[in-house]
């Protein structure tokens, strides 16, 4: 019988493969699979990944950063979830400062980039248009996020990047009624609602902007506001 950290891993794998092999929503399946053949110029000479992303990092992760969809030209063209475009660069620098990664970039799912106490997933695990998954999209992916999040006994708080991501954080904890989202807000999480089988104790959700260079580029999000998150994050997790 497995059990401890080889089970963890083990059922990890199976549930990474039933993302990547996900063909469930057709609107988002034609859109990823366009980008990934048409591809922008720049990286016209790599080949896209064009596949569903599953999260990553350490599976006794006590912090969970949970964002929107992999990027048209990020993600789904590296194969690792905020790999590969400006949102990652600003969200691995944050993360790297407060000792949550080894490094503070990531170009490649085979850069070398490992992740401390720490797990990184998405709502969503196909890059939508616009950035927009529809309802049902979103509804479609939530057992994959409800499944994953299952398995990360030892969260303590999730750092929801952007407003979907907090919805669908909400949902999978219980949140009823659901606070607003505002950068910075945080929603403790009791124990009894939050905890999977072995989870430590209560939990929080910690709100940010999303790293996206819509709110990177004007301002309404800095590095100071999101290097204050993080440091939210990990006194939180008694990291």
């Amino acid at each position: 019988m497995k059990t401890g950290k080889r089970a963890t891993r083990d059922t990890q794998v199976r549930l990474r493969k039933e993302i990547e092999a996900c063909r469930a929503c057709p609107r988002l399946v034609r859109w990823r699979e366009t980008v990934a053949r048409e591809r922008r110029a720049a990286y016209r000479d790599e080949t896209y990944w064009g596949k569903p992303i599953a999260g990553f990092g350490d599976d006794a992760a006590r912090v969970i950063v949970l964002g929107l969809a992999p990027g048209a030209h990020g993600a789904n063209r590296t194969g690792r979830v905020f790999t590969g475009d400006r949102s990652g660069d600003w969200l691995f620098r944050a993360m790297h400062k407060v000792g949550l990664s080894n490094g503070a970039t990531s170009r490649s799912r085979n850069d070398g980039l490992e992740l401390r106490d720490a797990w990184v997933t998405v709502a969503v695990r196909c890059a939508p248009p616009d950035n927009t998954p529809l309802p049902l999209e979103k509804k479609r992916c939530s057992g994959f996020l409800e499944r994953e999040l299952g398995m990360l006994s030892n969260k303590r708080v999730v750092v929801c990047l952007g407003n979907v991501a907090y919805v669908a954080a909400c949902e999978f904890f219980g949140v009823s009624p659901r606070p607003k989202f505002a950068h910075g807000a945080e929603v403790r999480v009791p124990a009894e609602r939050g905890a999977s089988a072995g989870s430590p104790g209560a939990v929080t959700l910690i709100c940010s902007y999303h790293p996206s260079q819509q709110n990177t580029f004007t301002g309404r999000l800095t590095e100071r506001m999101l290097d204050d998150v993080f440091s939210r994050a990990t006194q939180l997790a008694g990291i």
